[in-house]
């Protein structure tokens, strides 16, 4: 039997339960009603909603800075612009300071102030969470690791489709296979943590 190849850069660091050190901000990516309820939403859309419920609750109770970034979907998509599905599902309060980021492409940074809101409250150290785990959430956190940031990614707090089969190519990749790739894909900088109940928050 030959040796199997060894991979060609580092595994990304799974963080051991209650030792994740505390954050200043949550990044929530499209957690728009079009992919987190009814017929469309990604699978097991009502596990990912609670987790980024405590997720969120816990920010609040800290005073870390919440984001909420918003997908303007394309004419005749299920987050299309104005539309129910468009709409932020779990609300940012406004009143405390959370601000909703509008963007067109997967980076939550590219053509936006976030850097520079993140930059102005101090904060060095973020968690994101949402969808879709290999599109808006991988760019994003990829980002903000170039910009030197740490990031968090909660394992169960992020989540997509089933990639569809392929004839010739393959069968239906499962979501959280997909899931799994997206942050395997964020290399050995990021901070994978398998329960989202494990990230801890704090005032910037």
């Amino acid at each position: 039997m030959t040796n199997q190849p060894k991979p060609t850069h580092p595994t990304p660091p799974l963080a051991p339960t209650g030792a994740v050190a505390p954050v200043q901000a949550l990044i929530m990516v499209d957690m728009q009603t079009a992919f987190v309820a009814g017929d469309g939403a990604v699978p097991d859309a009502e596990r990912l909603l609670e987790r980024v419920r405590g997720l969120l609750a816990r920010a609040r109770e800290s005073g870390a800075v919440v984001v909420q970034l918003q997908n303007d979907g394309e004419p005749g998509t299920s987050d299309e612009t104005g539309t129910p599905g468009w709409e932020i599902h779990l609300p940012a309060d406004t009143d405390r300071g959370e601000i909703v980021l509008r963007k067109t492409v997967d980076d939550g940074f590219e053509d936006s102030p976030l850097e520079s809101l993140l930059r102005d409250a101090g904060v060095k150290e973020l968690a994101v969470c949402g969808v879709m785990s290999e599109m808006c959430v991988r760019a994003t956190a990829s980002t903000a690791l170039e910009l030197g940031f740490r990031v968090v990614l909660p394992h169960d707090a992020h989540a997509t489709y089933d990639i569809p089969a392929a004839e010739g190519i393959s069968d239906v990749v499962p979501a959280a296979t997909v899931s799994r790739v997206a942050e395997w894909t964020l290399g050995d900088e990021v901070e994978i943590v398998p329960r989202a109940a494990d990230v801890v928050f704090t005032k910037p």
